[in-house]
Order: C-alpha cells, then structure tokens, then sequence
C-alpha cells in the first residue's frame, strides 16, 4: 500500500480515477454475492429441505450484521476523507478509531443478544422442530462468535478505500469471499458438519479478511490515519454524531431491504412453492445487478467526498457526472440483457417449468427497476459524501420502504403477476423525489463553480 494516494483524489484525471476506485470495489461486491449463492448451493446439495431452509431463515439477522457494518463503515469513510481534504489528519484518525472500536462493540452486543434471545427470536423467525437447532448453529457460529469479524471486515474495507486504497480494500473482501468458497465442501462433506460447516467457513473467513486488513494497516502504520490505539477515540468534536448521522441511511436500506424480502416471503408463499422458488432465483440475480450497483456508489464516495472538503468543485462535479453515466450505463446495459434472457438465466438454476414461467416474469418486471435503482443510490451517495443527513435518511427509507405497501396493494389489484411490479414502481417514485431533491443541490454545486472561476 503506498504511502501517499492523494493523486487519485487530486490530480489523476477523473474518469481514470473513478475507474481505479470503482472496478475493485465492484468486483468485491460480485464475489462477495457469488458466495453467499455457494452458501445456498453447497447445503442443497445435502439435500435436506431443513438445513437449507435452516440456513435461509438464519440470513436476516445474519445481514444485519452489514447493516452495522455499513453504518460505521460508510458513515466513517465520509468523515474521514471529508477530513484528509481538509487536510485534518488527527480528526481523520479520530474518525477511524471510532468506526472500529464502536463497531466492534455494537457488533459484539448485536452477537450475545441474539444468541441468548434464541429460543424466542428464532421461532419467530418461521423455524420450528425441524429447524431450530441448524438455525441456532447457524447464528452461533456466524452472528454469537463471527459478529467482530464479520463487521470489521467490511468497516475496515471502507476505511482503507477511503484513504484511497480501493485494490487493497476489495482484495480483502474478494479473499474473504473466496476462501468461503472453498472451505465450504470441506468443513460440510469431510467432517460431516453440514449447515454448521457452512456458517463455520463463513466465520472463518470473515476472520482471515480481517487479519489481513489489520496486517496491511500495521505495515502501512507510519503513513495511515487508520490506526487501533484507543487513545486516538474521540470523546468531543461532535464525531459521533457526524459518523452515525450520515452512515444511518445505509443501516436502515439494510434494515428496509431485510423488511421488504421478508414480506414479500409472506406473500408469494402463499401461492405455491413454484412461485417462492421462481421469485428466489429472480431475487438472487437482481442481487448481483443491486451489488454492481452498490459497488459503483462505495467506490466513489471518498473521491467526491475529499474533493468536496478539498473546495476543489470542479473536480467534485466531474466525478459526480462520470459516476452518474457508468453507474447508468452498466444498469441500462444489465436491464436489456435480463429481459432478452431472462429464461434461460433462470432455467440456469433450476428446469422446472412452472418455476421458471414465475421466475422469468418477475426477473423481467424487477430488471426494470436497475436503471432507477442505480440513480437513487447515486444520489444518497453523494448526500452521504457531503456530510448531508436528512435527505439520504429519507430516500434510503423510502426506496426499500415504500415497496411493502405496494406489495400488498400489486397483491390485491392483480395477484402473483402483479407483485414484482411494487419493485420498480417504487424504485421510479422514488427517483422522482430524488431528482427534486438533488437538482438544487447541482445549481448549487454550479454556482460554486462560476464564484470560483471569478475569483481565478
């Protein structure tokens, strides 16, 4: 990791510097969800129904653990490189240390919490005789003993690319991800673990990740502000504040998101399992296209926001449009694809007729929503990256938020058909009031840009 990476933020010409911070960090978000798909693969390959299902009721508390992660993560990664462009290196480190010792406290409270609830929260969860004890094992192992590891690997990711390191940051989740990968047979099959073998290799590879941030981070020690001595937390300086408030709206698209799956779970099921099954598979590859999505927005942020501290608005505005026309181009690009092939994207995981006349339908109405998706995400980053709270809390509720009415409503107006189309209905009224938003925030940018070439 060099020891100096402010030419990425200030000189290196834009579209070559969103580049070097986005293709990395999408690939991390690509293989991260690639093996959370070999999760899922390698537990069906027991074929025992409960185990598999086991390991699906166990996945919301278990991403919420993102959420605290994200929350920290994304809300210090603003902070921080708001601080390096400012040319504060002691607040900056003030930031770090609090991202990592309150996360990993948090972490740890979610962990014990939900492990000792069990016997009420799991239940309430949907498992029952049959799949309550591969939940607990599950949760023991991935949310009781992974919950530090699971959120320091993703908090310290966001941190170390907010120096501007995003190779080394993605590097640290894709390895992460494929050591899960192929731990997976191994703890499952040979030592006969099963679902526990699974949550075990997610576990331990959370752990491995985030050994190797914290012994890039030492090497690295003399030039990084992002350092664990205790002594750097912050008590005053309103950091706190300023860390939760703009990485809230990312906890809570995870929080709205785990909501919304988890009704629209309660709604198809009662169709029959070929519409569950074909609406799973349609979900699962709207994932990949919401990571690239994701991984655009996490790439840039840092840029846009030191360029922001940094007062440099020209600059800021050039990577906000470049961002904006990659991120729109890759969804326009990805919706065309999944509406030519969504059958036999979906006869991919599964050659079952029924299941994939549901599942090309909804892959077909959801895919609709990419482009929209992408332009929400584009603009709660940049709120984000400015220090801007409540507009990006707003949007980042109501763009998971506003589907679950629409669910019931899309139910009762045109049944299982009609459900998948709350998805972009939602995503388009949301891109509505996130233009009204945004726009003022442009002029204002632009002005900024004619007072300072006046003054040139």
């Amino acid at each position: 990791m060099k020891a100096d990476n402010t030419a990425l933020f200030e000189s290196i010409p834009v579209p070559k510097a969103v580049i070097s911070l986005v293709i990395p960090t999408i690939i991390s978000q690509i293989i991260t969800v690639i093996y959370n798909m070999a999760d899922t693969f390698f537990i069906g390959q027991m074929n025992d129904p409960n185990q598999v299902a086991a390991a699906t009721l166990a996945m919301p508390p278990f991403v919420m653990l993102t959420g605290v992660a994200n929350l920290f993560g994304i809300g210090g990664a603003s902070l921080l490189a708001r601080s390096l462009g400012a040319g504060d290196r002691e607040k900056a480190k003030k930031c770090a240390a609090f991202s990592i010792w309150t996360s990993a406290c948090v972490a740890l409270l979610y962990g014990v919490t939900l492990y000792l609830l069990r016997p009420f929260l799991l239940p309430a969860l949907g498992t029952d005789a049959d799949t309550y004890a591969y939940c607990a094992d599950y949760v023991f192992w991935t949310v009781a003993v992974g919950s530090i590891p699971t959120v320091w690997n993703a908090c310290l990711a966001h941190l170390v690319r907010a120096e501007g390191h995003a190779k080394q940051a993605s590097f640290g989740v894709a390895f992460g991800g494929i050591l899960n990968i192929l731990l997976d047979p191994i703890l499952m099959y040979p030592f006969h673990m099963g679902v526990a073998g699974a949550a075990l290799a997610t576990m331990l590879s959370n752990t491995a990740a985030t050994v190797y941030f914290i012994l890039l981070l030492y090497k690295n020690r003399a030039n990084t502000v992002i350092k664990f001595s205790p002594k750097n937390y912050p008590l005053r300086q309103g950091i706190a504040k300023e860390i939760l408030l703009v990485g809230f709206p990312s906890f809570m698209m995870t929080l709205m998101g785990t909501a919304t799956n988890l009704t629209l779970n309660k709604v198809v099921v009662s169709y029959s399992n070929h519409a569950i099954a074909g609406m799973g598979i349609a979900k699962k590859i709207d994932t990949l296209a919401f990571a690239i999505a994701t991984g655009m927005t996490q790439g840039v942020l840092p840029l846009i926001s030191y360029t922001y501290a940094a007062k440099n608005h020209t600059r800021m505005r050039s990577a906000i449009q470049t961002a904006f026309l990659y991120s729109l181009a890759l969804a326009a690009l990805g919706t065309v694809i999944l509406l030519v092939g969504a059958v036999p994207v979906v006869r991919f995981f599964i050659d079952h007729a029924d299941t994939v006349s549901y599942g090309q339908h909804f892959l077909r109405v959801i895919c609709i929503a990419c482009p929209a998706i992408s332009a929400n995400m584009m603009m709660i980053t940049v709120f984000q990256a400015t220090g801007q709270k409540g507009k990006p809390m707003l949007l980042s509720f109501l763009q998971r938020g506003i589907e679950i009415p629409l669910i019931f409503l899309m139910n009762a107006a045109f049944g299982a058909d009609g459900i998948p189309w709350a998805t972009p209905t939602a995503a388009f009224l949301v891109t509505g009031l996130a233009l009204i938003l945004f726009i003022p925030f442009w002029k204002q940018l632009r002005q900024r840009i004619q007072a300072d070439d006046e003054q040139a």
